[in-house]
């Protein structure tokens, strides 16, 4: 099977999800206006794909191991863009977040095995300039999103975004049936694990659904029983011959736990920038939809460039070093983000972007080579399914976070100039928290240093 060609299928797949979650944000006020939606209603729009996919992701990667890669693959990605087409005509606010979830739902079985299909066609000394492209690609999705986004949005409508998105799925799901000649069945004539399956997407539902309904009292019995759930998981797992995720696999590998770990803790501190920032660009300082996304790009930009050479630089030198520095330069950008005011400079302001992606840069494809080359290869896609799955799951509670924010201070009412100084309060307090994050994940992710290259 030739390589670049299977790379350039798993890459295009890889650019249309990240390029419809930083495009949409672009697209929220004129979302909120057609269908009415309030601030915190709005949110929705992003956390019940992000949910469909974090739940989802595991028991699909376990599916792919047992009835092929390509299979589910190819599914994933119909099913997205079917539904994703589908979202460009919802009547209401409620039928695009259902289309949303369905989303979520073929987002699930390709992040389930994409990274795992990577993995097995690139072997370990070309697997991170591998990871490295489909990382940069995904910054250029990003980077794209927004000016992209911003420019359907402001001449053809919000409508136009998810149509367009549709259609180029279709291009993938044509290549994918060309260029990907396996299937990479690696427990063919195993049972699936129903019971695991049920437990962990109770679990993992409880925690995000719980958190997105923070600080409400009924938000706690939620992360309390998805608690519990994992608890029960993990008992299971451990007893489960066939496991739907071999949960030894943290226990007896502490490079890829705390990469794992590294992993949700930068989403969290991360994934809730674009969001915020896109409507303080528009409701805060006035920017249409356009502007703001040329704003937003600088960061993706840096992103972009910086993974392409740090995922080449994670073959010849410590990953985790570089994963680990990356965390820090976040913190730093974070920091900066809490004392942004309606009159802070333009060129602050991208400063900052900029230094937010040049941390992300160094740490997402570094990070993914660890996890990655850390496991067996009958493990492949349960750590690309672990690698989606914190991705996806970090970036739930980003938003949880801002949702938080936004409903202590600004409620569930529709935005109105006099309600800035109530959004600014929830900017902060939305950062402040990223940040302590950060500390936390900066901590996590220097225990790795002292380790080798891989274990």
């Amino acid at each position: 099977m030739k390589k670049n060609p299977a790379l350039a299928v798993l890459c295009t797949a890889s650019f249309l999800v990240p390029f419809m979650g930083s495009a949409i944000n672009l697209s929220l006020p004129q979302i909120s206006e057609t269908f009415s939606m309030k601030a915190v209603s709005l949110t929705w729009i992003a956390t019940a794909y992000l949910m469909a996919t974090a739940v989802f992701q595991v028991p699909f990667a376990r599916l792919a191991d047992l009835v092929g890669r390509k299979k589910v693959f190819i599914s994933g990605i119909s099913l997205f863009s079917i539904t994703t087409f589908l979202c460009g005509f919802s009547p209401s606010g409620q039928v695009l977040i259902a289309f949303r979830a369905f989303s979520g739902l073929g987002c699930a079985m390709m992040f389930g095995t994409s990274m795992a299909i990577l993995t097995s066609i690139f072997p370990p000394q070309e697997r991170g300039k591998a990871i490295g492209i489909n990382t940069a690609v995904v910054y250029l999705a990003l980077a794209s999103g927004p000016f992209i986004g911003g420019l359907l949005t402001h001449y053809w409508g919000w409508q136009s975004l998810f149509c367009l998105t549709g259609v180029l799925g279709l291009f993938v799901i044509v290549g994918a049936f060309i260029f990907l000649k396996g299937e990479w069945i690696e427990a063919k004539g195993e049972r699936f694990d129903y019971t695991g399956s049920i437990i962990f997407a109770i679990g993992l539902f409880g925690l995000i659904f719980g958190f997105s309904k923070l600080p409400v009292g009924m938000a706690w019995i939620w992360i309390a029983a998805g608690i519990i759930a994992f608890v029960f998981f993990v008992l299971y797992e451990l007893k489960e011959k066939q496991p739907v995720f071999n949960v030894r696999i943290f226990s007896g590998n502490k490079i890829f736990g705390l990469s794992s770990f590294s992993a949700l803790i930068n989403y969290a501190c991360t994934s809730a920038i674009a969001f915020m920032m896109s409507l303080y660009l528009q409701y805060i300082r006035g920017f249409d939809a356009h502007n703001a996304g040329l704003v937003l790009i600088v960061q993706a930009c840096v992103q972009c460039l910086v993974s392409l050479y740090a995922g080449k630089l994670s073959d010849k030198f410590n990953p985790a070093l570089l994963a680990t520095s990356g965390m820090g330069i976040i913190f730093v950008g974070l920091l900066g983000l809490i004392f942004i005011s309606p009159s802070t400079s333009l060129v602050f302001i991208v400063f900052l972007l900029s230094l937010l992606g040049l941390g992300f840069g160094l740490f997402s494809s570094p990070n993914a080579n660890i996890i990655m080359s850390s496991v067996d290869k009958k493990y492949y896609g349960q750590a690309s399914a672990t690698i989606g799955t914190m991705r996806l799951t970090g970036q739930a509670f980003s938003m949880g976070i801002a949702m938080m924010a936004l409903s202590l201070h600004l409620g569930n009412r529709i935005f109105v100039p006099e309600l800035q100084p109530l959004f600014m309060r929830s900017f902060r307090v939305t950062f402040e928290i990223c940040a302590a994050l950060c500390i936390i994940g900066t901590y996590a992710s220097s225990f790795r240093t002292k380790k080798g290259k891989h274990t």
